[in-house]
């Protein structure tokens, strides 16, 4: 994109090259005025004739601001030097006049200039003496004024299509700039979900069983023990999934783990014995003829229920309701809990998170639908419904918030 500075700077060459021309012209009309001897009926040179040289030749200057009233001043000069019947031709100013009208205004101003220097050359020609002007004349004039507009509709024409392409390419660079902007936004997102349910999840669990190993290491030295050897499992399954999706990030094949293939529905089971070690009561109901499912349908349902776990871990209470059901066109997750009791304590690092913003973004990437919110009953209620057939980025689903059954 041009600066203001780079613009102010260009027009200002512009008119210094435009000044430079016009001087150009005074230099020719007066070494023409100096040297032409007058014919049969015409005026030799006199110091009205140097002065009419001034206003149709320096007018040329000035004509991209004021395109019309600098050619109505060299077509005024230019009859007052056909009425007083001088021996120069001034033609030459006004052909250059009406291509720099032509090539530098808009179209309304260029034909307006066309019909202006045809009945001037044709009343200058007209009022000459006898004899002065010959067919001749009259056809090198016209065919004159018909190549100067001609040609400065051409570099107009000319500049527009540039212009037009520059445009083009400026716009069609600006629009595979927001893409590559938006592909990266996805992206971010995307990792942005994944660390969430990783950690969250992850650290969920070694702070229940953490609190859970402290408070019986004075009194059950063997359930301590079981609560650390699960604070370790699950410490080294997120150091697994974060060196995959570093893996991933870097495309470096060095990484020990870093291949490792991302978790699915097939998973659930250990998920959910991990959940179960860490304190938390799950009752499940999971169709057991679920198709292999795309991978990354696979891979977001996973997710779902992972982060419903962590959340009724983290906010509801003592079981969570596990229901997972599977037709031939949708996969349809449900988890909900009956709330937290009165009086529980609440666990470590129970805040308001991003996980249900996660699960949302994640269902609506495959145009299903997705609820989530508290139950009449008490509780609260996670349901999201991951059609099958769903493309990634194309279709967008239905999400509630709020009171759900």
């Amino acid at each position: 994109m041009t600066s203001p500075s780079s613009r102010r700077l260009n027009r200002a060459d512009v008119d210094r090259r435009d000044a430079a021309v016009a001087i150009v012209l005074l230099g020719l009309m007066v070494v023409s005025i100096a040297s032409k001897a007058p014919g049969a009926g015409q005026r030799g040179a006199d110091l009205a004739a140097y002065v009419l040289a001034v206003p149709l030749t320096l007018p040329f200057a000035v004509h991209r601001r004021w395109p019309i009233a600098s050619l109505i001043c060299v077509l005024a000069a230019f009859g007052t030097y056909a009425i007083a019947s001088y021996a120069v031709y001034p033609g030459i100013s006004v052909f250059a006049m009406l291509f720099g009208v032509a090539a530098h205004s808009d179209r309304r101003h260029s034909v307006t200039a066309l019909v202006l220097c045809v009945a001037a050359m044709v009343t200058a020609l007209a009022i000459q003496p006898a004899g002065v002007a010959t067919s001749s004349d009259w056809t090198s004039s016209l065919l004159a004024v018909a190549v100067a507009w001609l040609a400065g509709e051409n570099q107009r024409s000319r500049r527009a299509r540039w212009a037009a392409l520059k445009e083009r390419a400026a716009m069609l660079e600006n629009e595979r700039e927001e893409r590559d902007r938006r592909a990266v936004a996805d992206e971010r997102l995307r990792i942005a979900r994944d660390l969430h349910d990783i950690v969250s999840h992850t650290m969920s669990v070694i702070a229940v069983q953490a609190a859970t190993g402290h408070h019986l290491l004075d009194r059950d030295i063997e359930a301590a023990r079981r609560a650390l050897s699960n604070v370790e499992t699950a410490s080294r399954g997120a150091l697994v999934e974060m060196r995959r999706m570093l893996g991933v990030l870097r495309d470096d094949d060095d990484i020990p783990g870093s291949r490792a293939p991302a978790p699915g529905m097939a998973g659930l089971g250990d998920l959910l014995a991990r959940v179960r070690d860490s304190g938390l009561g799950v009752s499940t109901t999971i169709d057991d003829d679920i198709p292999p499912l795309p991978a990354s349908v696979d891979l977001a349902a996973y997710r779902i229920v992972q982060e419903s776990l962590t959340n009724v871990m983290k906010h509801g209470g003592p079981v969570a309701f596990v229901n997972v059901t599977c037709s031939a066109t949708e996969l349809c997750i449900e988890v909900a809990d009956n709330g937290r009791a009165e009086g529980t304590v609440p666990t470590a690092g129970d805040t308001p998170g991003h996980g249900v913003i996660g699960m949302r973004e994640r269902v609506a990437v495959y145009g299903g639908d997705f609820s989530a919110g508290p139950r009449p009953a008490g509780g609260y209620r996670v349901a999201a419904r991951l059609p099958l057939s769903g493309s990634p980025g194309i279709a967008r689903g239905r999400t509630t918030a709020g009171p759900v059954p």
